[in-house]
């Protein structure tokens, strides 16, 4: 699959070519990562961190676009990370993984050394684990490139990747002479890079049609595009339809549609042109086998589904779409095929959403419409207090639904969701 590449330096989003020459500049990088996750993952790289302009806290002209993005999508980020402590930092931010580039490479060593900085890397994997590693394994002319592309290590691609491996989940190579030039990317060294290593390989540099893009998906590697996705030369729609393993699947691969809460809500096959139109009309389109047409779920109930992301399994032959329902899914009238509820399942999300509905549209005779600033403060006290004091199972039950209640109208006031409470707890975790 393709993993969408948004480049950092000096406060814009840029591509350049070989690592060093601008070509495009561009400052909607909100709007970029919003496109780009209905895809699949996104790579955030700062390459002011690479090149070190940094200040005395590490941080570049880059550090508060890139934080902000780290929550909004399935983002890796790169760029500059040389201790544990940055890495730590970026993964309860939000980054799934963190992409090591110059700091796991032992340049200079003596002979009989290492080829990767042993001490750094297994302090990385204690800390964070192995399967948020990836190890950049950059190459000018077959060997290691270091200090954003400034420098070679001296440590040869076959040797540093087949000890990188031990430390990581994937390698990202990129091949620094074809970067940002349009021109195809070296196949040949990707084809022995892959059959060196059992971990998952992602390719980038010069990769430029959906063709290649394929060619690198039944080698079993992943691309990083950049160049090729911002110029307009391959779109992210047909790169996904063509990495699905169609050779397996047949005309048909199997669809489950999941909500944003991770509620199962139906299943069904969609074809190339299925999947095309779900991502022109963001409204999840299948392939009907009994009428032997598409189908956009909702064109006559009205209940849609509408589209947030879609992603293809390790196996690419099943995707899941994450979706919001508009309406119940079933044909029986149930929100779920799975189920036989109206409606969906309570959850804070839910609550949220009512709270919201009914603050933003009064009603006569809403108990949550007149809940000013300073009544839902005082609730919350008042609730939090009888929480305290409740006795038995049953008590505590009921009072904390109330507390719950009553903080989730304050939250909807003061512009707080409750994702974002959940960022913060997973933030918490993995500090």
């Amino acid at each position: 699959m393709v993993i969408a590449s948004i480049d950092l330096k000096g406060g814009h989003v840029v591509q350049l070519k070989n690592g060093k020459e601008p070509v495009i500049q561009r400052d909607d990088a909100d709007s970029l990562i919003a496109e780009f996750d209905k895809y699949g993952e996104v790579a955030v790289i700062d390459l002011d961190a690479a090149l070190g302009n940094t200040d005395e806290k590490g941080n570049t002209v880059n550090t508060q676009l890139l934080r902000s993005l780290l929550r909004k999508g399935n983002v890796r980020v790169g760029g500059g990370i040389r201790d544990v402590k940055k890495a730590r930092e970026l993964i309860s931010l939000g980054a799934e993984k963190v992409i090591v580039g110059s700091a796991a490479w032992n340049s200079g060593r003596k002979e009989g050394e290492p080829a990767v900085n042993t001490e750094f890397l297994e302090s990385l994997a204690k800390a964070i684990g192995r399967q948020r590693i990836i190890v950049s394994v950059d190459s000018i002319n077959g060997n290691i490139a270091v200090k954003g592309w400034t420098e070679t290590s001296g440590i040869s691609l076959a040797e540093g990747a087949a000890e990188a491996e031990r430390y990581a989940s994937e390698l990202l190579f990129t091949c620094v002479e074809k970067e940002g030039c349009m021109q195809g990317t070296d196949m040949e060294l990707v084809r022995k890079l892959r059959g060196s290593v059992q971990c998952r390989v992602v390719a980038a540099g010069g990769v430029n049609s959906v063709e290649q893009i394929a060619q690198l998906e039944k080698m079993h590697c992943d691309v990083q595009l950049g160049m090729a996705l911002y110029t307009g030369a391959v779109s992210l729609k047909d790169s996904f339809i063509e990495c699905i393993d169609w050779e397996k699947t047949g005309a048909l691969v199997p669809v489950i549609a999941q909500s944003t809460a991770g509620e199962v809500l139906m299943m069904g096959y969609a074809d190339r042109a299925a999947l095309r139109k779900t991502f022109e009309t963001g409204r999840l389109t299948f392939f009907s086998r009994t009428r032997n047409a598409l189908w956009t779920k909702g064109e006559t109930s009205g209940h849609f589904l509408e589209t947030v992301r879609l992603r293809a399994d390790c196996d690419r032959d099943t995707i899941l779409a994450t979706v919001i329902p508009h309406g119940g899914v079933c044909h029986t009238g149930s929100f779920t095929c799975f189920s036989g509820e109206a409606d969906a399942r309570s959850s804070m999300e839910r609550l949220y959403g009512t709270i919201a509905q009914r603050l933003a549209n009064p009603q006569p005779g809403s108990y949550t419409a007149t809940l000013n600033g300073t009544r839902v403060r005082e609730k919350i006290l008042e609730e939090a207090e009888e929480l305290t004091e409740a006795a038995g199972r049953d008590e505590v039950v009921w009072e904390a639904a109330d507390l719950l209640y009553f903080a989730s109208v304050l939250m909807y006031q003061e512009h707080v969701s409750w994702q974002d409470v959940y960022n913060e707890l997973d933030r918490r975790h993995k500090k």
